[in-house]
């Protein structure tokens, strides 16, 4: 049985593997095919079962017919780095309180606080939009960036917490300690003692906070109308009676590539940091 653990292992993997790689391919190859291309069923050797085509690349950055995506892209990008950097830097605040202070409100303590966060990512989004929408009517946000970076804020902000809040549970507070012995406050210490060392937690979330903020249409849907544009609602307007797959492909790797290479980055960082010899 040991000699045929290796085997079954391995063959697992690359069973995994290409399950998770397949649509990737197949929407790779359908995005350098034309109409002709796609209606002969699923080829997937370039110049040998179909003739590849630049085409759905072209519609997609403006072409004829097509739909410029760049503005949309870049309206995502400035959400998500916008929304990210800030329900990291309130999270981080939050989760360092309720792992190192007791809080009491009424029968609430500090792992029902931490749930409370956790509750609001389980509240369907339909419930949400229509007090968000009157908000943002209120003060005049609709349809714009900012209002959207809002949004997106406080759907973000549950996840930085219920991450880093366990990461810092597992941080000694010898660390805490000895930096308020050498002089630091207690946001000193937290700055410059315990955050070096969450490098690992915190990257986890701004990948769960990247990955949730760029892959958002609902809201974005219902909170913008001409002004504003997200990369998901350019790729779902590409859409009609006859779905032009090679386009929309195109569109949607074009949509995943960011996230592929943030992962790619930060892998180095997603293990979890060595503590060792960092209490004296």
């Amino acid at each position: 049985m040991p000699r045929l653990y290796p085997i079954f292992k391995y063959a697992f993997i690359t069973v995994w593997a290409c399950f998770v790689a397949g649509p990737f391919l197949w929407a790779l190859t359908t995005s350098f095919k034309d109409d002709n291309g796609v209606q002969h069923g699923a080829t997937y050797l370039p110049w040998v079962q179909y003739r590849p085509t630049t085409l759905a690349w072209r519609n997609i950055f403006g072409g004829a017919g097509g739909v410029d995506v760049i503005k949309p892209f870049l309206n995502s990008l400035i959400v998500t780095v916008s929304a990210s950097v800030v329900a990291l830097i309130l999270g981080s605040l939050a989760a360092y309180g309720l792992s190192r202070y007791t809080y009491r409100f009424g029968p609430m303590k500090n792992p029902d606080i931490v749930f409370f966060f956790v509750s609001q990512r389980i509240m369907p989004p339909i419930v949400l939009v229509i007090p968000f929408f009157f908000l943002l009517q209120f003060g005049g946000l609709l349809d714009s960036i900012p209002g959207l970076v809002i949004v997106t804020v406080s759907l973000l902000l549950p996840i930085s917490v219920w991450v880093m809040v366990d990461f810092f549970d597992n941080i000694p507070k010898e660390i805490d300690e000895m930096a308020m012995l050498e002089g630091c406050t207690p946001l000193g210490a937290f700055t410059r003692a315990i955050l070096p060392n969450s490098l690992p937690g915190l990257t986890v979330a701004a990948m769960f906070c990247a990955v949730f903020g760029w892959n958002d249409f609902f809201f974005a849907f219902r909170l913008t109308f001409t002004e504003v544009q997200t990369l998901p609602q350019a790729v779902v307007a590409l859409n009609s009676s006859i779905p032009p797959w090679w386009t929309l492909s195109a569109a949607s790797l074009f949509g995943v590539a960011p996230l592929v290479l943030l992962a790619i980055m930060v892998e180095r960082y997603l293990s979890k940091g060595n503590l060792s010899g960092a209490v004296r």
